[in-house]
């Protein structure tokens, strides 16, 4: 046997997570990567997760500095607005910011938990960020939804019902009671609560007019109130709820509506079920959607014990590779798969420019879903050929190291090899438990010996052409496998 060969069988793989633990936290980070594995491992994969549950106990500085890279989000909404109609800056470009943010913060953020189901209550409770006028408001209801992420829905529910970017959105910020605007209470009913079919017109109605009131100043200040004058008194009538109202000031009204909703039978199923095809698959058990909707009436509306159900749930086990990655899960999980390092954004060609940018090649552009709705959350909706087509552009150019090029690092090329020699089914056995946290199924090694031109045992040493010239060949294949658009 030659010195090479000798060498070769002498290599060590490196630690991964075992497959349960490696689906729990494929479903509930924004991707794995060896930092991650290793802080799985010393704790257990349930026990990282109940830590993760208490984000207030997490250091995060990284993620936290990231607010320090876009000023603007901390503006008020006036200056926001006066800085926009004396053209210094336009409220989408204070909206791409709050985009490349969240990006950012998924990418970085050690709360991966709190990001990941935050982003799932920011698309429930879905303000687009594209529209005039209510990105005065935007970031802040970014941020009120993340307080609540992991509370209690019925509070959040309150807090994003109430709050001016919703209201400007779905135009009740100037609702009255002479023209009660029937879209917010609407929406709360089909979108937020209780679900299809679960309402009537006269239920609609009802709804717009308990949620008469709540206003913006649109005309001078930009800031919240409530207008006792503009809400509509006399009794109403939503499906079980009932009220004599008679008060002028209806914010309690809405709070015992809203309250009232969020504790209601079809909304916990309502949430159940579109927590069930987020987190475990597009068609769940019937039997894991009732157990899930059973803990959230049991728990007071309380989201913790819910998704402590889920990941506990022999549905979610069965679960691992079920779901696709959407456009902005791919661009955030290929960046951590490759272990770049964000730097602070000093140009349009910045690489969290370029995050947000690559979203939008891929199908969506973060936050920019336009209907009240919220982004599909099923594989058929990101499954297309032109999706796979543009994520293999992504992967390729993130994967030579080509673009971006301005306000990052990259991993270098020499932290994806093991000590060399070693055959080329090890070499990518290596990278794939780096790049994918897990170890090389037969048909990688295949795609990539295929990719590179060299066969499964051929042996690799320092000097070797694939070293050289093909290792972004090498990750470019792991990143267009169905390892990593799954989640």
């Amino acid at each position: 046997m030659s010195e090479h060969a000798r060498r070769a069988a002498a290599y060590a793989p490196l630690p991964v997570l075992e497959p349960a633990a490696h689906h729990l936290v494929s479903r509930f980070s924004h991707g794995v990567t060896p930092a991650l594995t290793t802080a799985v491992r010393r704790k257990g994969h349930l026990a990282w997760f109940e830590e993760q549950l208490r984000p207030a106990r997490v250091a995060d500085p990284a993620g936290d500095a990231l607010a320090a890279w876009w000023p603007d989000l901390s503006l008020t909404p006036l200056e926001l607005w006066t800085r926009q109609v004396k053209g210094v800056r336009g409220g989408w470009d204070v909206m791409r910011d709050y985009g490349s943010w969240l990006l950012a913060r998924r990418h970085t953020s050690t709360r991966q938990v709190l990001e990941v189901v935050t982003g799932f209550w920011e698309n429930h409770l879905h303000v687009p960020v594209t529209s005039d006028g209510h990105f005065t408001w935007r970031a802040r209801y970014g941020a009120l939804v993340r307080q609540h992420a992991l509370g209690r829905f019925d509070r959040m529910l309150v807090a994003a019902v109430t709050h001016p970017a919703m209201l400007l959105h779905l135009d009740a910020a100037r609702s009255t009671a002479e023209a009660p605007n029937e879209n917010l209470g609407r929406e709360l009913l089909e979108l937020f609560t209780v679900g299809v079919g679960r309402y009537t017109e006269d239920d609609v109605k009802d709804s717009a007019r308990i949620l008469t009131g709540w206003h913006v100043d649109t005309n001078d200040t930009w800031q919240a109130m409530y207008v006792p004058e503009h809400h509509s008194t006399g009794p109403v009538r939503v499906g079980t709820f009932r009220d004599p109202n008679p008060s002028r000031d209806g914010r309690a009204l809405t709070r015992r509506y809203l309250t009232h909703l969020a504790h209601h039978p079809d909304t916990a199923a309502h949430l159940a079920r579109k927590l069930a095809v987020t987190f475990v698959s597009d068609d769940p058990p019937a039997a894991l959607v009732r157990l899930l909707a059973r803990t959230y009436l049991e728990h007071d509306t309380a989201i913790v014990p819910v998704l402590r159900a889920l990941v506990r749930s022999p549905a979610f086990r069965a679960a691992a590779g079920a779901k696709l990655r959407d456009p902005s899960e791919d661009v955030v999980a290929t960046y951590r798969a490759l272990g770049v390092r964000l730097l602070p954004p000093v140009s349009s060609q910045s690489a969290t420019a370029a995050m947000l940018g690559s979203t939008g090649a891929l199908g969506l552009t973060t936050g920019t879903w336009p209907r009240p709705d919220g982004a599909p959350t099923t594989n058929a909706a990101w499954s297309s050929p032109l999706r796979v087509l543009a994520s293999v552009d992504l992967h390729w150019s993130m994967a030579h190291q080509s673009w971006p090029s301005k306000e990052l690092v990259h991993r270098a090329t020499a932290d994806y090899l093991p000590p060399l020699p070693v055959t080329l089914q090890e070499l990518v056995d290596h990278v794939s438990r780096i790049v994918l946290g897990k170890p090389a199924p037969a048909y990688l090694v295949e795609a990539c010996a295929l990719a590179t031109g060299y066969p499964a045992g051929e042996v690799v040493t320092a000097e070797h052409a694939l070293v050289k010239h093909h290792v972004p060949k090498v990750l470019a294949t792991l990143l267009d496998s169905p390892d990593h658009y799954s989640r």
